[in-house]
């Protein structure tokens, strides 16, 4: 059955997959993005598509649009971004989340409000379910998107309970591949351009904490599944790999996906930054069946020869 999807943030690292994977499905999409931390690169190739339409435009300024699903991936997601972008994220998790939300509630649309791991903060429960509240600064160097995202679910579920909107929320997990940003500042990206510069690994604090790293074909899957679902009004969903590891161990694997031979040199630990990261993804499993399944190693080798397939300047940008 074809659909009309609303795909706000769809210019994006994330955002950019998703709309792929809808035309490639036969549905209709309308992409909006103002390019702030997106890039019209990542869908030009789809702007001549009969099913696709894009529109400049800060979320919280969406115009009147035909939708039956709206999915809001609009915020800066790396600390580099939002910390250049603190209003703007906050802003676009706010008056944005309204603004789509009642474009939801006008076409009587399903909504799915793309929030974020770092909603646990540096969290006390591990791995972290759905049902735990977090540890959180709320006025820490992180906060601009800790708390905008804290903020946007809030709304997304006043929504549901006080207007009837089928809305829910989704959690993202640290999410790599193509399209990345080279100078995002997330240790995939400035890992990989490193390596392909020949220059040491950066790796900040003692390299002993955790992250579970997905692979954006998954991640968009599980996406999907959700953002198509009409039964789960006012549910929340972690999407991630369970797969846990160090950031030496990560910055290791890059190496070997790079096929080089580079020292790790450490630097100060970042403020507030997480020890561990890992999703309880039982809730996901039940629902829908599903799991991610491509191996890091796999993933990696994908993201790197995309990388090596970049503009050399743009590699080099990253430094």
């Amino acid at each position: 059955m074809t659909m009309r999807f609303l795909v706000a943030g769809g210019a994006g690292f994330i955002g950019s997959h998703v709309c792929e994977r809808l035309i490639e499905c036969g549905h209709s999409v309308t992409c909006l993005d103002n390019e702030l931390t997106g890039h019209r690169a990542n869908i030009e190739y789809l702007v001549d598509h009969p099913s696709f339409r894009f529109i400049h435009c800060d979320a919280e300024r969406a115009p009147d649009v035909e939708a039956d699903i709206i999915l809001h991936l609009a915020s800066p997601a790396s600390p580099k971004h939002y910390g250049q972008f603190q209003i703007e994220t906050l802003s676009a998790n706010s008056a944005g989340t309204r603004r789509l939300l009642e474009l939801a509630e006008e076409n009587g649309a399903r909504f799915l409000y793309a929030s974020t791991s770092e909603v646990y903060g540096d969290p006390l429960q591990h791995p972290q379910t759905e049902s735990y509240w977090g540890n959180v600064n709320p006025i820490g160097p992180r906060s601009c998107y800790d708390e905008a995202k804290r903020f946007g679910e809030a709304l997304t579920m006043a929504f549901w309970r006080q207007r009837g909107v089928n809305a829910g929320i989704v959690r993202i997990f640290n999410t790599y591949g193509p399209r990345m940003d080279a100078e995002d500042g997330r240790a995939v990206p400035e890992f990989i351009a490193a390596a392909l510069r020949g220059d040491p690994l950066s790796v900040y604090g003692n390299g002993l904490q955790t992250r579970s790293f997905c692979f954006v074909d998954d991640l968009v899957s599980a996406l999907l599944l959700i953002a198509r679902d009409v039964g789960v009004p006012g549910q929340v969903f972690n999407i991630g790999n369970p797969a846990e590891i160090t950031v030496i161990e990560l910055a290791e694997v890059v190496l070997r996906a790079a096929g080089v031979d580079q020292r790790i040199c450490f630097k100060p630990a970042m403020p507030d930054d997480p020890m561990q990261r890992r999703p309880d993804i039982s809730r996901v499993q039940q629902r829908y069946g599903w799991t991610p399944s491509v191996p890091l190693t796999d993933g990696l080798k994908r993201t790197v020869d995309y990388f090596r397939n970049l503009k050399p300047a743009a590699v080099q940008a990253a430094s």
